[in-house]
């Protein structure tokens, strides 16, 4: 098993419910070939770098997952195939640096999902945060 992440971009003309759609046939056809999910960050809706198929922006996801070689192939077969996909591209994670990177971008990507749903877990809430206030200047004519 190797580790992964794969980032795709969907049209954003999709709505809530065809992007979420979308999202679960992603996970569907991974974990029939075999992958296991490690976390899903769902970035939302961005300016791409330059046009692609004339659209000016999309609907970012990353998918952090381990899986045998062979089930690639299959993924990137179903991505070409999908018309609703734009953009993406899979990444391999080989060396002890690299794959610990990955364990970090994963344990991450777990974190936003939580903190998205603070009602959830409230000990994910954040203190405020102190500053320091500095007095305006002010100049007279």
């Amino acid at each position: 098993m190797r580790h992964y992440e794969l980032l795709f971009v969907l049209k954003p003309t999709l709505t809530e419910e065809e992007v979420q759609q979308k999202l679960n046939l992603m996970k569907e056809v991974l974990e029939k070939n075999g992958a296991e999910i490690a976390s899903v960050l769902e970035m939302g809706t961005r300016r791409l770098a330059y046009e692609v198929q004339k659209f000016e922006r999309g609907v970012y996801f990353v998918v952090y997952f381990t899986a045998p070689t062979a089930a690639i192939k299959e993924v990137e077969r179903i991505i070409r195939i999908n018309e609703e996909i734009i953009k993406f591209m899979t990444v391999k994670f080989e060396k002890k640096k690299e794959l610990a990177h990955w364990e970090k971008l994963a344990n991450a990507a777990k974190g936003k999902k939580e903190e998205a749903t603070p009602a959830q877990a409230p000990e994910a809430v954040a203190a405020p945060v102190q500053t320091e206030e500095v007095a305006p200047e002010v100049q007279e004519a």
